[in-house]
């Protein structure tokens, strides 16, 4: 799912000489370019009965967030209404170091506008990788505490929604909400993951200004398509047991498409995925025997929709199980996944193809990460 970055103390000076130095930076003096410095605090809340780690009192940090205000330059910018473009850079401290270490992280992220004016409404979404300096651990510097994070690199996604006062073209400031949480998406156990909800205070400053002339053409309305769509991908997922052996995940997808408003792509169909650790703990104990092959697979009803950003797409996805693997345990399950498309055809009979990174949970509860390639038909 995501990370919430919070700021260790002597993360300060680092933060404050980056963002100095891309503030005079001559890169920086073009418009609709500029930086934004958010101050956070927030608290590790429980998401589950498995996760027994001590909850610290107060989550405090930063991020600096290198932000690009598009001008609708592509058509894809016009019809989103002009949204800001970003990477950020962190570090965290979740109040309690000797448990849960000191996070540094980098994710790129997309500022979209929810209400437009001044103030504006906006919700921010991002997604990258976190650097977790005191994971669980039996040997060396030992750490069995941490039952939340397995592996020192984790994948984490950032969302905020924020109140935003433009002051003049050159300063704005903003306050809101994030939710986040950081897993490894189960390569290694244990990964429980860690979910921080707060709220946040920031400054953004533009050398040149926040509002470039934007470029408003008329745009012509895609056709309402139908595709097949058809994705393949894998996972690989760490045993029941902290330092078990990695067990691959193969997930295949058939669904139909429908396009709407020239930048949404809705989606239903069906999914299969297998799961070799399932069918590893059947053989080695003398389970469903006969019938391991299929008692480790698991088949979904899928829903959902697709944000299209240009070659980008982001896919919010549901999916209710019509058949469990012998391992039951959830009954609907969630995934999110970031989708490059390589081809993007109106015509012809072989229209898209794309790579995609994903991850899926149950609520809040990651279960896996994957990565894979689709098809459109």
């Amino acid at each position: 799912m995501g990370n919430i970055y919070t700021l260790a103390p002597r993360a300060k000076p680092l933060l404050l000489a980056v963002a100095a130095g891309l503030t005079g930076s001559h890169a920086w003096a073009q418009p609709g370019l500029g930086i934004e410095v958010n101050a956070l605090a927030g608290k590790v809340v429980k998401h589950e009965a498995k996760f027994t780690l001590p909850l610290p009192a107060l989550t405090t940090g930063a991020d600096v967030n290198m932000v690009w205000h598009t001008y609708g330059r592509q058509p894809w910018q016009q019809r989103r209404h002009y949204p800001r473009l970003g990477l950020a850079v962190a570090m965290a401290d979740y109040g309690m170091a000797s448990v849960y270490g000191t996070v540094y992280g980098i994710y790129p992220n997309i500022t979209l506008p929810l209400m437009n004016g001044n103030p504006e409404w906006t919700v921010r979404i991002g997604n990258g990788i976190g650097y977790v300096t005191n994971k669980y651990s039996r040997t060396g510097a030992v750490n069995t505490v941490n039952v939340a994070i397995g592996a020192s690199l984790n994948d984490f996604i950032m969302l905020r929604t924020d109140a935003r006062y433009r002051i003049n073209p050159h300063w704005s400031v903003n306050g809101g909400l994030f939710v986040s949480h950081i897993s490894n998406g189960s390569v290694r156990k244990p990964n429980l993951g860690i979910n921080v909800v707060g709220a946040g205070l920031g400054v953004s400053y533009y050398p040149v200004t926040s509002v470039p002339v934007r470029i408003a053409r008329p745009l012509p309305a895609l056709s309402n398509r139908w595709l097949v769509q058809a994705r393949y991908s894998m996972s690989l997922v760490s045993a029941f047991v902290p330092g078990g052996p990695l067990h691959p995940v193969y997930i295949g997808t058939l669904a139909m498409s429908r396009r709407w408003r020239s930048h949404n792509k809705a989606f239903a169909g069906v999914d299969y995925s297998w799961h070799q650790s399932t069918y590893a703990y059947l053989h080695n104990n003398g389970l469903a025997q006969g019938h391991e092959v299929a008692q480790s697979g698991k088949a979904a009803i899928i829903a959902g929709n697709e944000f299209l950003l240009g070659r980008v797409g982001i896919i919010t996805q549901v999916g209710v199980y019509v058949w469990h693997s012998y391992l039951h345990r959830e009954d609907v399950y969630q995934k999110v996944c970031l989708n490059y498309y390589m081809v993007q055809r109106e015509r012809g009979p072989f229209k898209e193809l794309s790579v995609l990174v994903g991850v899926k949970s149950h609520l809040n509860v990651a279960e896996m990460g994957e990565l894979g390639i689709g098809i459109g038909l």
